[in-house]
Parts: structure tokens; C-alpha cells; sequence
């Protein structure tokens, strides 16, 4: 009986996670496109993804390109600026699944009109 007991617990967690990832919403600017949770995420659908997954269809140069800023501005660029260049992790200002400031603004106050939480 004990037995039993434990596999039906397993059974029920493990069905709960899978349901909780599959329920997870992929973006508006990303539907569309033929994407997955192993699209981003190598392995379980758990975790951040790396860099190198965002950077398949996204190059930071273009993007540092795209939202640099006027020149006594130009190091508040998000994908260039002074503190970490073009190095800072995606994830630290972007997510799939829910929302997230820049980390720019946990010191700073310059605005991100255009940013995709």
C-alpha cells in the first residue's frame, strides 16, 4: 500500500509539471515562428536559457545597433553599455514567460520606451 502511494505521488507531481509547462505562453513576437520549449531551453524546460539560444535568431550587434542612442547618450544603449558592453545575459532584462524590468533601472531612471518585458 505504501508502495502504491508513493508512485501515485510521483505520478501526480510529475503530471503536474508537465501540465505546468505546457501551459506556459509563448510571446507575441515569437509565435509564429515554429517554436518549442527545446527551442530556447536545452533539456527540461527548467532554468534560464543560455545566451547562445536567444542569439540563433537575435545578433547583438544588430540589436546594439538598433537601440543605440544619441552620442551623449550612448552608453545607456541596453545591448551596449558601460558596464558591461554587449556581454550582459539576455535574461537579466528579458523573459518568455512573464514580464521583467531592464536592470538598468534598479540605479538608473533613463526610460526603455521600446522595451519587451
Amino acid at each position: 500500500m505504501r508502495q502504491l502511494l508513493k508512485i501515485a505521488l510521483a505520478t501526480l507531481t510529475l503530471g503536474l509539471f508537465a501540465t505546468s509547462a505546457q501551459g506556459m505562453e509563448i510571446r507575441d513576437w515569437h509565435k509564429g515562428m515554429d517554436m518549442n520549449c527545446a527551442s530556447c531551453h536545452e533539456g527540461a524546460p527548467k532554468g534560464y536559457p543560455e545566451d547562445d539560444a536567444c542569439q540563433v535568431c537575435h545578433d547583438v550587434d544588430d540589436l546594439a545597433e538598433q537601440t543605440a542612442r544619441p552620442e551623449e547618450d550612448k552608453w545607456q544603449n541596453p545591448h551596449n553599455n558601460l558596464h558591461y558592453g554587449k556581454d550582459i545575459p539576455c535574461v537579466e532584462c528579458h523573459s518568455e514567460h512573464g514580464t521583467k524590468e531592464p536592470m538598468c533601472a534598479q540605479c538608473h531612471t533613463f526610460k526603455y520606451p521600446a522595451h519587451k518585458q
